[in-house]
C-alpha cells in the first residue's frame, strides 16, 4: 500500500489510537466480519472507494449498509475508512483488516495476568507472549505437509479448519486465537503463515512503544537510571523497558526514541522536566 492509500490508512490508524485503551475482541471480530462482507463483493468495494463520489456520500452508504447490525464503534471505524481516498479498490479491506488486527493486538496491551509472584504481566510482556503464539502456530503450521493441505481443503468446513488450527497451539491467549481463526479461515489470497506474519509484524511495531532507546552522552549511575526510569514511566504513562547507550558526542546530554517518536535536545520543554528528574 502507497501514495494515498498509505496516507488514509495512517489518519485511520491515528483516529483508532484514542479508543484502544478500551477496545474489546468484540469490536474486532464486528471489524473481521464486515471486511467478510466487503471481500464477497466487487461491486461494494467500487462504490466505496469511487473517486467520484464523496466522503459522505461513502459513508452513508457504510450506514445503510451497518446500521442496526453492527456496534456504534465499529460503524464509526468503517465510515471513516469509507470516506477517506483509496488508489485501489483492495486497498481499503487491507486497511480494514489493519485496523481489526491492531484492536486485537491492544486487547494484548491491555490486559494484565495475575501471577504467582503477585505482579501484573506488563503490556510489552503480553505483546512478546501474542508474537511468539504466532510464531509457534506458524512453524506447527510449516513443520507438516498434512496440516499445510488440510488447511487449504476446498472441502473442509471454517470450522473444521479453525479448530484445526487452534489445536497446534494449545493454550494460546483469546488474542492470539481471534487472529489465527481469521488468516485460516479468511486468508484473504495469501497462505495463512503470510498473513499470521503480518500480524506479527504488527504486535512487534506495537512492542517499540514500550522499549525507550535512551542515548546520553556520559555513563549514568543506579540512581540515575532509576530517575529515569521513573522520569520516562511518567512522561509516557506506561512501564517502560530502558535501553541505554553512551554516546560522548551527543550534543543535549539526552536523546530518547520510543517507537516512532524522537525527544532530543530539540524539545526543550519536554527534556526539561526529566533533566530535573535526573538531577535529582
Amino acid at each position: 500500500m502507497a501514495g494515498v492509500s498509505s496516507e488514509s490508512l495512517s489518519t485511520a490508524l491515528g483516529q483508532l489510537e484514542p479508543t484502544l485503551p478500551t477496545a474489546s475482541l468484540s469490536l474486532a471480530q464486528e471489524l473481521f466480519s464486515i471486511l467478510a462482507i466487503l471481500d464477497s463483493s466487487a461491486g461494494l468495494r467500487r462504490s466505496l472507494t469511487d473517486p467520484s463520489r464523496t466522503g459522505a456520500e461513502k459513508s452513508a452508504l457504510v450506514t445503510a449498509l451497518l446500521k442496526g447490525k453492527v456496534s456504534a464503534e465499529a460503524e464509526t471505524i468503517v465510515g471513516r475508512l469509507a470516506a477517506a481516498r483509496w488508489s485501489d479498490a483492495r486497498d481499503l479491506g487491507d486497511a480494514l483488516e489493519t485496523l481489526a488486527a491492531t484492536v486485537v493486538i491492544a486487547v494484548a496491551e491491555n490486559r494484565s495476568s495475575s501471577v504467582s509472584s503477585g505482579h501484573s504481566v506488563s503490556g510489552l510482556s503480553a505483546l512478546t507472549t501474542l508474537e511468539n503464539e504466532l510464531f509457534s502456530f506458524n512453524q506447527a503450521v510449516e513443520s507438516s505437509h498434512e496440516v499445510q493441505h488440510a488447511l487449504v481443503e476446498q472441502q473442509a468446513s471454517e470450522s473444521a479448519k479453525a479448530d484445526l488450527a487452534l489445536k497446534l497451539v494449545p493454550g494460546a491467549s483469546q488474542e492470539s486465537q481471534v487472529l489465527i481463526r481469521q488468516a485460516v479461515v479468511n486468508p484473504r489470497g495469501l497462505k495463512a503463515v503470510k498473513l499470521i506474519e503480518r500480524f506479527a509484524n504488527l504486535a512487534a511495531a506495537r512492542q517499540q512503544r514500550w522499549i525507550a532507546n535512551v542515548t546520553v552522552s556520559r555513563p549514568m549511575d543506579t540512581a540515575q537510571l532509576d530517575r529515569l526510569q521513573r522520569g520516562l514511566n511518567s512522561l509516557y504513562g506506561r512501564e517502560l523497558n530502558v535501553n541505554v547507550r553512551v554516546d560522548p558526542a551527543l550534543i543535549g546530554g539526552v536523546r530518547v526514541q520510543v517507537g516512532d517518536e524522537v525527544v532530543d535536545a530539540s524539545v526543550m520543554a519536554r527534556l526539561g522536566e526529566l533533566r530535573r528528574q535526573l538531577a535529582g
